[in-house]
């Protein structure tokens, strides 16, 4: 049973921020010294790192669920709560990272390349954190929000130069064996490489890895064989080496028809079309061997191929196929641009972007706010407590929402939700009491604490916003208050 896998998936998941505490300071004497409650600690993070003692997937494969460590919630006495631990995996170089519908999320190659699958959630804030010169005494806290949680697909490809393609048993993993230090499993039967095998080659001052992937039949571009599963590690490849068998003893084959029906499965495959191709003639030791080598080695000179005739037991030819290899991998290496320095493009919100949009969802019958703030303070929100909720509405006040959905035609009753349609919170709007936490005062004060010139400042504020949303949403009336009377009168009359 092999060890190798290539391609697991995978289900990750953060950590969940702490929930923050609602708490009020007290000792002898002094039963309401404040707020004190302290905010929830962030959840781990669920980082892939590059690690170069990792070379398969084969943990992933068994233990397929990952999850960081959950942030601690806040306490009293202004306690912070504790960060969740991260979750660092370990994967090979050259794994690719994508998501259940394919997308590709990142391309891990080079030693020590991180990038972070799932954020872990914000810790919620404590009530000493929510605590103002007008909110002193808040009764609440924040919740804190969820890790993030998806499935992804973990595949890797092989990075190596040259990648050794042919049928079974042509000798590939006797050519690797012989050209670089890897030691694969040798046999005179079909499939016996398994596991795409890797050695690093010297060749005069340039060294270059080599890959030898398991044979390929006709149809290996559609599943058949083990094809299929090794091809994804030629496309890292800078160059293709078909290795011929030039001694088989299946009478239906020879060296030019083996190389037109790989040739037919690499096109399948797709995207291998600008690599450079050498043919290796190989066991050429024996007689009839090099009979046939001589034979068809003009017509693949015709088709500009460069040919090389090789024998991994006689070690004949190994020097200048290696050497011609190495002026390739050099040449190709040359040609890559140079990587420029990485710059960070700022793109600052738009001075018109409210942050959140309000549309009419025809199908679910409802008005739907969506924006990253809104639906923040949603997760962050405590339904059970009646000042969070106030919390709440005074916080979509200020961003606009309100306004928003009185312009989008909202009216008195309809249903309004927030967030995507598979996670959203619906409540009936009533514009009265969500401007009555703006008009009423905010909620989660505590007006013990007030002066007499903090309550008379108070009251002027309050009836100034009531003022100011009353003029507001008589913008959006489709007739003023003093008309509504006598029109329902006339209407009467008719």
């Amino acid at each position: 049973m092999t060890t190798f896998v290539d391609r697991v998936e995978l289900n990750v998941a953060a950590g969940n921020g702490g929930h923050g505490c609602a708490s009020v300071h007290r000792e002898k004497f002094k039963p309401l010294g404040g707020p004190d409650g302290g905010s929830g600690g962030k959840g781990g993070d669920v980082l892939l790192v590059v690690d170069p003692q990792v070379t398969t997937l084969i943990e992933y494969h068994h233990h397929p669920h990952r999850s960081a460590t959950n942030g601690k919630p806040g306490a009293g006495d202004h306690r912070t709560g504790g960060e969740g631990n991260d979750l660092v995996l370990s994967v090979p170089d050259g794994t690719v990272v994508l998501d259940k519908k394919g997308n590709v999320l990142a391309d891990l190659v080079g030693f020590g390349t991180s990038f972070v699958v799932a954020a872990g959630g914000r810790g919620g804030l404590g009530n000493a954190a929510l605590a103002s010169s007008r909110r002193k005494a808040p009764g609440f806290a924040l919740l804190g929000e969820p890790g993030e949680s998806l499935d992804i697909v973990l595949e890797l490809k092989s990075v190596a130069d040259v990648a050794l393609v042919g049928y079974p048993s042509a000798g590939k993993s006797s050519l690797i064996s012989v050209l670089s230090a890897a030691k694969p499993k040798i046999a005179d039967y079909p499939f016996t490489t398994l596991v795409p095998n890797l050695g690093v080659v010297t060749a005069g001052d340039i060294t270059y890895t080599i890959a030898d992937v398991p044979g390929l039949i006709p149809g290996a571009s559609q599943g058949k064989g083990l094809g299929l599963e090794f091809l994804r590690h030629v496309e890292r490849c800078e160059v293709l080496v078909h290795v011929l068998d030039c001694a088989t003893l299946e009478n239906d084959r020879d060296p030019l028809s083996d190389l037109d029906t790989i040739e037919a499965e690499l096109a399948l495959y797709g995207g291998l079309e600008d690599r450079p191709r050498l043919v290796a003639l190989n066991k050429t030791d024996v007689p009839d061997g090099q009979d046939l080598a001589d034979i068809t080695r003009a017509s693949l000179e015709e088709r500009g191929y460069e040919v090389f005739d090789v024998s991994a037991v006689s070690r004949k030819g190994l020097r200048e196929l290696s050497f011609a290899l190495a002026r390739i991998v050099a040449e190709a290496r040359a040609a890559k641009p140079v990587e420029e320095v990485t710059r960070v493009v700022l793109r600052p919100t738009a001075v018109d972007d409210a942050g959140f949009t309000v549309s009419w969802d025809a199908q679910e019958q409802v008005y739907r706010v969506r924006g990253s703030k809104p639906e923040r303070w949603i997760r962050q929100t405590d339904f059970s407590n009646d000042e969070a909720v106030g919390y709440l509405a005074d916080r979509l006040a200020r961003l606009g929402v309100e306004v928003e959905l009185a312009k989008a035609g909202a009216k008195e009753g309809d249903p309004v939700a927030i967030g995507s349609p598979d996670n959203a919170v619906v409540f009936d709007w009533e514009p009265s009491m969500a401007a009555g936490a703006e008009m009423l005062g905010r909620r989660g004060e505590d007006h013990r604490f007030e002066s007499p010139r903090d309550a008379v400042t108070r009251r002027r504020e309050k009836e100034a916003v009531r003022d100011d949303a009353a003029s507001e949403f008589a913008r959006f009336d489709p007739l003023p208050r003093r008309e509504i009377e006598p029109a329902a009168e006339e209407f009467e009359d008719n």
